[in-house]
């Protein structure tokens, strides 16, 4: 079997164990070798580095992961493609968990080292997911994530912007956010109905109240076209003068605040 799978490949592959893929899983499995090639650049890896793969799905991106010569450890949730997986890593030193990649799973499989998390993320989960290990999992240094196109555009885009919102303020305050190159959907088996983008997020040194100045996010693009003064009504005490105190206008609209000026607004917050 060559090192990466074409669509004739994950075809005949699939049809021997009997797989179709699962819609309600979002599963939409890389068939293009030269995108593998391309991706696996991206991530930058090699011998000695801690890779974590989050649906590991027909083997071909793991495969060329390991191929690096990085530790490779996939999370699969579909246990229906244990079959295909085994045939597909015949020999290759990957360790497959077929387990939900929660937050948690991530942490624990990566201990005490620093990895790099690479993936063709869900479209329906993968959002939550990422922003999840940012979060989370300080371990986990490096993303370089495909995801739905609008996805990238919002983790990339510039406050005052359509699409800046909440995961645009978590990945900044938490990384660096590098948009790398956008995916026809003919490169997957079966083809979504979107185009994709390859994304690479690098961790950077949080500031100490940046989970404060997220939630005061949350709250404020919960009420998306309320004036701040009136959306961190519930949440603060005395939210004119907190605003005030952090140099925001009251009136103003969340799109409208960058992600610094959450991190100011969390400081005046706290007193």
């Amino acid at each position: 079997m060559s090192a990466a799978q074409g669509r004739g490949e994950i075809g005949a592959l699939l049809a021997r164990h009997g797989h179709r893929p699962n819609k309600r899983l979002g599963q939409h499995f890389l068939a293009d070798p030269n995108l593998v090639a391309r991706i696996v650049t991206a991530a930058e890896v090699g011998p000695g580095d801690l890779v974590v793969e989050v649906g590991s799905g027909t083997g071909t991106l793991t495969r060329a992961l390991a191929g690096t010569g990085a530790e490779v450890i996939g999370f699969e949730i579909d246990r229906h493609l244990e079959p295909v997986l085994a045939e597909a890593l015949a020999g290759v030193p990957a360790d497959i968990r077929f387990a939900d990649a929660t937050p948690a799973a991530v942490a624990a499989a990566v201990g005490q080292r620093d990895a790099v998390l690479v993936a063709n993320l869900p479209y329906a989960t993968g959002t939550t997911l990422l922003l999840d290990v940012l979060q989370r999992v300080p371990r986990v240094v490096r993303m370089v994530v495909m995801v739905q196109r609008e996805v990238a555009d919002r983790l990339a885009a510039p406050w005052g912007s359509r699409t800046y919102g909440l995961p645009s303020v978590v990945a900044s305050l938490r990384s660096t956010v590098t948009p790398l190159f956008r995916v026809a959907p003919t490169v997957f088996v079966p083809p979504p109905a979107v185009e994709s983008a390859l994304v690479e997020l690098r961790r950077i040194e949080s500031h100490p109240l940046v989970a404060s100045a997220e939630r005061l996010a949350a709250v404020a693009f919960a009420g998306r076209r309320k004036m701040l003064r009136r959306s961190l009504a519930g949440f603060l005490d005395d939210p004119e003068a907190v605003l005030r105190a952090a140099g925001i206008d009251p009136t103003a609209r969340p799109e409208a605040i960058a992600p610094e000026q959450f991190l100011a607004l969390a400081e005046a917050a706290a007193g």
